[in-house]
């Protein structure tokens, strides 16, 4: 299953040879290519705090939805080969800065050669949460390898839809592939536990739903599974940051509106529907979000 020379890590399951250079549809081989190692100061406030998260960005993406904000990494695969000893140091080095965890974006086609590295960092003195941050498009058994690793799960819970994330990720299955996912996330880390002094998380899930334009029915339907699902057991943090990118192009007519930014009368009435539902334990971004000034600079600061 995890065996990188017939890659069926994630739900694409390509079945190709990525020792030999081999690209399924994450486009990347059987090595780590990263963009990004740094404090990140833009995640949820119990993951960033005010010391900053300690975020590497992974390059490539096995869903690679048509809007990303991460484009650059994430489709047209910019980064740098790093080590698996040269990214034990990062890890240490993040902690020695003050990060308030380890933060992996974008791990899931990289997840068994992940774990080495964790297990080597903890041995040499990491000690800060492990935060594993991903869009939910993850196979269950690939992700109790992660079990006793992962000290916070940040998934994303995308589309409820399965032509709208056809549409937009080539994933019709996405929901039923995430839904089982975050299932087994919470199975492994359970209910948030923050730190009394800090406000930061030391272990638990903030599940990530990102609100597109013109697309409130698909969001209401997400916040309500969540809800009902998991209640105040996890946290929900609804996204209002959508950025309109260059590479979008074409589009279905019904589709259009993904070419302007969330409307505030948008987002206000998403808003209203979570807290009318019972949605407390969360999170909303207010101020001025939908800018590429908030994506950050991918240029390899910190490898």
């Amino acid at each position: 299953m995890n065996n990188l020379e017939h890659c069926r890590i994630c739900p694409r399951e390509c079945g190709v040879n990525r020792s030999l250079g081999q690209l399924g549809f994450c486009r990347q081989p059987a090595s780590f290519s990263l963009a990004r190692a740094a404090l990140h100061f833009w995640e949820e406030p119990c993951i960033s705090g005010t010391v900053g998260s300690g975020a590497v960005f992974f390059s490539g993406c096995n869903l690679q939805c048509v809007f990303c904000q991460n484009h650059s990494i994430a489709i047209s695969n910019q980064g740098k080969d790093v080590s698996s000893s040269r990214l034990v140091e990062i890890y240490l080095e993040l902690q020695e800065k003050g990060a308030a965890n380890i933060n992996l974006v974008t791990p899931t086609h990289f997840l068994p050669l992940i774990l080495p590295t964790l297990e080597k960092a903890k041995s040499q003195g990491l000690r800060i949460p492990i935060v594993y941050n991903t869009s939910a498009y993850e196979k269950v058994d690939s992700l109790r390898l992660l079990e006793g690793c992962i000290d916070i799960y940040l998934p994303d819970c995308k589309y409820y839809s399965p032509q709208l994330s056809q549409e937009l990720s080539s994933a019709p299955d996405y929901f039923e592939k995430a839904s089982a996912a975050l299932a087994e996330m919470y199975r492994q880390v359970g209910k948030p536990i923050l730190d009394a002094d800090t406000g930061l998380m030391k272990r638990g899930m903030i599940v990530r739903h990102l609100c597109l334009p013109g697309q409130a029915k698909d969001t209401k339907k997400v916040l309500r599974y969540l809800h009902n699902t998991y209640g105040s057991n996890i946290y929900i943090s609804i996204l209002n940051q959508y950025t309109p990118m260059p590479q979008l192009g074409a589009l279905p007519p019904e589709m259009e509106s993904l070419k302007h930014p969330l409307s505030r009368e948008e987002y206000d009435k998403i808003i209203r529907f979570a807290q009318t539902i019972g949605i407390e334990q969360g999170f909303l971004q207010e101020g001025e979000t939908q800018s590429q000034s908030f994506i950050p600079d991918f240029t390899f600061e910190g490898l």
